[in-house]
């Protein structure tokens, strides 16, 4: 997650309140996707960015979760997100975000 997406999120939070923030991610790998997952619950495990030690607890969830994809207009989701679903692994992805949302996430939706 880049420094300025991670700014965007940081200053989200600080007007909204955590609570009512949910993060969708889009990452194609597990493992991008589980850091950008860390980056917005737990703060920036690499510290270079200004979630650095900040963990600021946020519910995230990748776009391909069923939970995400149910509140998604069908019509719109198959347009922007199907094509994508049949080349990533979407069962790591999800595992992947789903581990760090447990142990880092607060606010769960």
């Amino acid at each position: 997650m880049d420094l300025e997406i991670q700014q965007r999120v940081k200053d989200l939070t600080e007007k909204y309140g955590a609570e009512n923030i949910v993060v969708i991610l889009g990452g194609a790998e597990a493992e991008a996707s589980g850091l950008s997952a860390e980056t917005v619950s737990a703060g920036d495990p690499t510290f270079a960015g200004p979630l650095a030690g900040v963990a600021l607890g946020l519910a995230v969830y990748h776009i391909v979760e069923p939970e995400i994809k149910e509140e998604c207009d069908a019509a719109v989701y198959d347009e922007q997100c199907s094509m994508m679903e049949m080349v990533l692994d979407v069962e790591d992805i999800i595992s992947e975000v789903n581990t760090i949302r447990d142990q880092y996430s607060k606010y769960n939706k």
